[in-house]
């Protein structure tokens, strides 16, 4: 059995695992590459393997680091399975397309500038209709059921806590080079413990090889209950002075959380009532649909408030307001009151928030509210940075607002958290790979694991590398 590293070593993104067992191959996610623009593009287009040489393609979740290129995969030649929860394959089928939308915008953006250098148009890396088309090699499973993914390769799935849907996918291998059994467990992201909405992270008790992320190998998270009460000072004290709470928050996930978070605090009274809270985000609206579509994914603490609750909906009550069209997004321009903004995207890159930080963040009585990590070079980096002045929309604006950053939301699993989920296994693999990490986050998880957990053989593998497992 081989394993090729092509995304998602020595970095966070582009998470692509290809293993090749008694002659047919496996792929493990598919997703797109985000760095700058011009790497992205040729990464993304240009498949490092023949994707009609892949027979089933495992994803672990719909993020689209995870997910995202499997339009250019299908479009590329691959005619096999891709098995995942059913959660997941709901999401897919709404983020591929979302992707495939901002694709378009940039590179549209991107040929006006190639036009006035006398260069040639670009193609988009795959359109809408590829990634429809891509949803027919679809197949959802359920967690904990036994998949026979191939002849001598079983598939289960194991909730990742992550986000609706994410799963641990663990391949029961007979291996026909080696004549024994092996077990292969690939974390993909996991979430974090006593979360809310979604069940914890899955210990698995048993693995030969394992690959698990490390996105916060060396970083430590705020309590989840200090990270609610200072979300419930935030807009508190903002509305006091009159102003107006603006959030950059993902799509999926994170925006989900804070609803709820935010429902709870409507119904304890320690937040106004009658504050206006709006979600003005399509594919925010899209996912918050697809999460209610899936109580089987819910922990006792949702599945509980949802029978207690008059209001049982944990993403709707009174005041929740989702605004869908472009003129019901526009009209949010005019409040003269206090309100919450929830929008994306959650680095403030693109989207519907760009309009809210524009005609918000030159107002001290407004606050920025930060709830996720914020990129390098991206707007929300900026404004987390309390860069006096930022463009948006290729304007200057002078940052005026208060920024308050929340850490404590964030839906992977820290350094303690991650060292706890591995301390799990009964018997330590014998192979072990560090993957979705930035360089130093993998090396201090790989350290941690060997001396505080009596790993062996452990690696952060090399873009491309090939280990051949014996």
């Amino acid at each position: 059995m081989q394993i090729q590293f092509h995304g998602a070593v020595r970095t966070v993104t582009g998470s692509q695992h290809l293993l090749t067992v008694n002659g047919r191959k496996i792929l493990l996610d598919c997703g797109l590459y985000q760095g700058s623009r011009k790497e992205s593009y040729a990464r993304n287009q240009d498949l490092p393997y023949d994707a009609a040489e892949i027979d089933v393609l495992v994803l672990s979740h719909a993020h689209i680091d995870h997910s995202g290129n499997i339009p250019n995969l299908v479009k590329s030649g691959f005619t096999g399975d891709i098995v995942c929860t059913y959660a997941t394959r709901d999401l897919c089928a709404i983020m591929l397309r979302d992707s495939a939308k901002i694709q378009q915008y940039d590179i549209e953006y991107l040929n006006k500038k190639r036009a006035r250098q006398s260069l040639p148009p670009l193609e988009p890396i795959y359109t809408i209709a590829d990634a429809i088309e891509s949803l027919k090699n679809f197949i959802g499973i359920g967690y904990e059921r036994p998949y026979n993914l191939m002849p001598g390769v079983t598939l289960t799935f194991y909730d990742a806590g992550h986000i609706l849907g994410s799963a641990i996918i663990v391949l029961d291998i007979e291996d026909e080079e080696s004549k024994r059994p092996i077990r292969l467990v690939f974390s993909g992201d996991l979430g974090r413990p006593d979360r809310p909405i979604l069940r914890d992270p899955t210990f698995i008790d048993e693995a030969d090889v394992l690959l698990i992320e490390s996105t916060y190998g060396n970083r430590y998270h705020a309590d989840l209950d200090e990270a609610s009460q200072k979300l419930e000072a935030v807009i508190n004290d903002t509305f006091h002075k009159g102003g107006k709470v603006i959030v950059p928050s993902f799509a999926v996930g994170r925006t989900q959380e804070l609803v709820y978070r935010l429902h709870k605090l409507v119904e304890s009274r320690d937040i106004p009532p009658n504050l206006p809270i709006f979600v003005d985000s399509p594919l925010a609206i899209d996912a918050t649909g697809i999460y209610r579509l899936h109580p089987e994914a819910y922990d006792s603490e949702i599945a509980e408030f949802t029978l207690e609750q008059p209001n049982n909906d944990p993403f709707g009550f009174d005041m929740m307001r989702y605004t869908r069209t472009t003129a019901e997004s526009k009209e949010l321009n005019f409040l003269r009151d206090s309100a919450v903004i929830i929008s994306a995207s959650g680095m403030a890159e693109a989207g519907r928030i760009l309009h809210h930080l524009k005609n918000n963040i030159e107002d001290p009585r407004n606050t920025i509210l930060i709830v996720g990590w914020q990129a390098p070079d991206t707007l929300g980096r900026r404004i987390v940075d309390r860069v006096p002045k930022v463009k948006i929309f290729g304007e200057e604006y002078h940052l005026k607002a208060d920024v308050v950053t929340i850490n404590g939301f964030s839906a992977h699993a820290d350094r303690k958290e991650l060292l706890e989920w591995a301390g799990h296994f009964h018997k330590r693999p014998q192979h072990t790979f560090i993957v979705h990490g930035e360089e130093e986050a993998s090396n201090a998880l790989a350290n941690g694991l060997q001396s505080e957990q009596g790993y062996t053989n452990v690696i952060v593998p090399e873009l491309g590398q090939r280990i051949t497992i014996d």
